[in-house]
Formats: structure tokens, sequence, C-alpha cells
């Protein structure tokens, strides 16, 4: 009777883990549309259930007086990697010394969808927080992206180097001779260039050329560091100039980000 009874117990566990994959994989194939209360709620339970799986790689972050090295030693034979992604929580902590206008959240990334890589990645903080949609999130290198969909614990990203016709970032092109607007359209996969359309035929951009955002539209702050013009390309009409931007982001390898909350007053 008892076996039974624990046979039935592992059926039902099994059950409700299928329902949530479920869901959590029909909210990945749907990430451009708002979720409803129950996806919501089931994206919860499932940044919940990730974030205990990393608590011994995110405990770190609880206390910035911690020894990252000695951590890193201690724990290195539970993850190889450990001793990169303590770097970049170093990082994280060291962004926020120099981020004294705005009001920050560092965050843990918690999963990424590998059939959707470049697209979207998914953080351990959400609107209990403080985070609303459309903020930005930011690495020590860059700009990386901002929050697409909020609930209660977790968030995700839409990142720049997403193929989305609706993920447009305006910039701003630092040449010798002045500043210069384009769009942040794309992402070159096979060359690992970030691409800025629209740029003014007649304008001079020279590889090494820093990229920053604008400020225009108001969505993303002005002056966050995006790469350096790598490839300059006309096109065929000669109206206008297509650039390949270098980050020195590698989006195969992003651990923590701070999203940049509210402009302090």
């Amino acid at each position: 009777m008892y076996r039974k009874s624990k046979k039935k117990k592992k059926i039902i566990i099994i059950i409700i883990a299928i329902i949530v994959a479920f869901f959590v994989l029909f909210y990945s194939l749907s990430s451009n549309r708002k979720l409803t209360t129950v996806e919501s709620f089931f994206k919860d339970v499932s940044a919940t259930i990730m974030k205990g799986v990393m608590l011994p790689f995110t405990s770190l972050n609880d206390n910035k007086d911690t020894d990252l090295t000695e951590s890193y030693i201690i724990q290195k034979n539970l993850n190889v990697h450990l001793e990169e992604e303590i770097e970049q929580l170093r990082d994280a902590l060291d962004l926020n010394q120099t981020l004294t206008g705005y009001e920050v959240v560092n965050a843990t990334v918690i999963s990424r969808n590998r059939s959707y890589w470049y697209q979207t990645l998914t953080i351990d903080k959400g609107s209990k927080d403080g985070l609303k949609k459309n903020m930005v999130a930011i690495t020590k290198d860059g700009l990386i992206g901002k929050l697409q969909n909020v609930t209660n614990y977790s968030s995700e990203i839409k990142l720049i180097t997403a193929n989305d016709v609706n993920n447009k970032v305006s910039v701003s092109i630092a040449t010798t001779t002045g500043e210069t607007t384009a769009i942040l359209s794309g992402y070159d996969k096979e060359n690992d260039l970030i691409q800025i359309s629209g740029v003014d035929s007649r304008v001079d951009i020279k590889e090494g050329d820093v990229v920053t955002t604008s400020g225009l539209g108001g969505m993303f702050p002005r002056g966050i560091y995006i790469g350096e013009v790598e490839k300059v390309t006309n096109d065929k009409y000669g109206l206008s100039k297509t650039l390949g931007v270098k980050t020195n982001q590698n989006f195969n390898n992003i651990h923590y980000v701070t999203v940049l909350k509210e402009e302090k007053q």
C-alpha cells in the first residue's frame, strides 16, 4: 500500500513538471505578446525553481565582502565556469559604483532558450524588485537589451542581437566631423557584428568610430556604449551606408546583468 502511494506521488510530480514545462514552452514561442495571469504564474514558478538550482552561485551576490576567489576554489567542482561568472559578478558590483545617476538592480540570468539564444534571456528579478517593461539592461561591456515581459519574480530581456523588426534602437556614431544618428537594426551572427542601418552616405564613417545610444525616442538613455565600427558597406544606390559594429559583449556568455530602473532626481 505504501509503495502504491509513493508511486502515485511520483506520477503526480511528473505530471505537474510536464504541465509547467508546457506552459514555459508555450510562453517561449509567443514572446512578443503580453503574458496572461496563468502564464505569469507558471513563469514565476519556473523562475523560482531555476533560482533554487542556481543558489550556490547567486548567493555570492548577497554579500559584497565575500572573498570571491575562495568561493570559486570551494565550488569549482560544481561548475567549471564559475570563475568566469565570479568575474562578471565583480564587474556588476563595480558597475554600480559608476552608475550613480541611476537606481539599479543587479540580476542573475536563470534561463535561455536554445532555439532563441540570440533573442531573449530570463533574469531572476521582476516587478517585486521594482522592474517594469522597457527598462534597459546592461553589463560593464555596454547595452545588451531591454525588458520585454515582467512577472512578479522574473523578467525576460529582449537582446539587441534579436532579429526583430520591432527591436530598433536609435544610436549615435561619433565621427571625426561630429555625431550622426542611425538605427540599430539587427545582428550578423556569421560575423558577430551588430548591424547599424540608415547612415547618410555623405557622412565619413571610419573603422573604430564609437557607437552609443542616442537617447532619441526616450526608450534608451543617451550615451550607453554599444561598440566600435568594424565594417562599412554602401548600398547599391549610394544613398546610405550599413555598418557592422563589434561589441565587447560576449552574447553567448552572460551570467549577470544590471537593470537601470530610473534616473535619480
